[in-house]
């Protein structure tokens, strides 16, 4: 029986990862696919599409998956789900990506090609971190948190469980982003952010809900 290796999510951010992960655990003894709860096709980007029913009851010596879903409620499920039925969760890290001193990361974490982090940071579970981001010293990042790409996020910033940061955003230094909140893309953030807030623009301020109708 091999390791047995799926990339929870067959779509964009899937796709994304999945080499990733190849460049990884090529050269060993795995079977590398793709897990989707509705799968369009067998194939996708020539690597097999398994239902998560199969890759769960498929031999293999170990059962790994790599949660590549976007939606931070979505992967926080599917994490449950996995860890339910005993395959483990791992987190996959580009070659190029710089990680300096007294990091620790959780399990779970996406790092993408080009993202940095510095030094004495702390982040949770199921980090996603998108091309071209960066973490600062003494940040501390919850579970779930997602960046999309070139988030640039200074030093001693703690934010919240689940909560986005969108393309392009920069966050001041000595900042709060609280739980489930959302940071649009650009936004320079100079204020805390309250817990399920959404804020955009320069400098951010929430959102007015009548005007994005």
């Amino acid at each position: 029986m091999t390791l047995l290796f799926g990339v929870y999510g067959a779509s964009g951010c899937g796709r994304g990862i999945l080499p990733l992960v190849r460049d990884e655990v090529g050269g060993q003894d795995v079977r590398l696919v793709f897990i989707d709860d509705a799968p369009a096709s067998e194939w996708q980007n020539g690597q097999e599409v398994w239902t998560f029913e199969r890759f769960a009851a498929e031999p293999a010596v170990r059962r790994v998956a790599v949660l590549a879903i976007a939606n931070s409620r979505v992967r926080e499920r599917l994490d449950r789900r996995c860890r339910e039925a005993e395959i483990e969760i791992a987190g996959t890290t580009a070659a190029n990506v710089v990680v300096m001193d007294d990091v620790e990361i959780a399990p779970g974490a996406l790092l993408s090609p080009f993202v940095t982090l510095t030094s004495n940071i702390r982040i949770g579970r199921c980090f996603h971190a998108n091309l071209y981001s960066y973490v600062e010293h003494d940040c501390v990042i919850g579970d779930y948190v997602t960046f999309a790409p070139g988030v640039h996020c200074n030093g001693n910033v703690t934010i919240g469980d689940h909560a986005y940061v969108g393309a392009g955003a920069l966050i001041r230094q000595g900042l709060t982003i609280g739980a489930g909140a959302i940071v649009g893309m650009g936004a320079v953030v100079t204020k805390n952010v309250p817990a399920g807030a959404t804020v955009v623009g320069n400098p951010a301020h929430p959102m007015d809900k009548r005007s994005s109708c």
